[in-house]
């Protein structure tokens, strides 16, 4: 059961991570966040195509376990994972302007902006794995 768990982290945790530590060196050591508003958008987006990579590596991985997935429904699942993650993201937001007084959330536009672009950045990355799939030359050429 473990091992699925350990490929994936091995595969894909990278990219979540550094999006994450991208966001607390920019937020806490440069203030890049009050300096630069627009960066938020891209840092979402980012998020959102880290955190579907990293959902499709897990469902590829757990198949030992779960049998076969059609890949279709996989990518469908990746995405809806997303959606749920960037849910959870803002509640953590939310929650820590309300009980640490931090100032995280700027309002309902910020939070739908941040829900889009993570949701934008997961589309995208479904998009890509599934001409990936339908296309097994385009991993080949794009690495070249």
């Amino acid at each position: 059961m473990w091992l699925w768990i350990g490929n994936t982290l091995r595969q894909a945790a990278w990219a979540p991570l550094a999006v994450f530590i991208f966001y607390v060196v920019a937020a806490k050591g440069f203030n890049a966040y009050l300096l630069y508003p627009w960066l938020d958008m891209p840092t979402h987006f980012c998020g959102g195509l880290s955190i579907t990579y990293f959902y499709l590596s897990a469902s590829a991985h757990a198949q030992p376990l779960t049998g076969a997935v059609p890949k279709p429904a996989r990518m469908l699942m990746s995405l809806g994972l997303t959606a749920i993650t960037a849910v959870v993201w803002e509640f953590l937001e939310y929650s820590s302007d309300v009980l640490l007084n931090t100032r995280m959330n700027l309002g309902v536009s910020d939070t739908l902006s941040d829900l889009f672009f993570g949701l934008l950045g997961g589309t995208i990355m479904v998009t890509v794995s599934a001409i990936s799939w339908r296309n097994p030359t385009f991993v080949q050429e794009a690495g070249k």
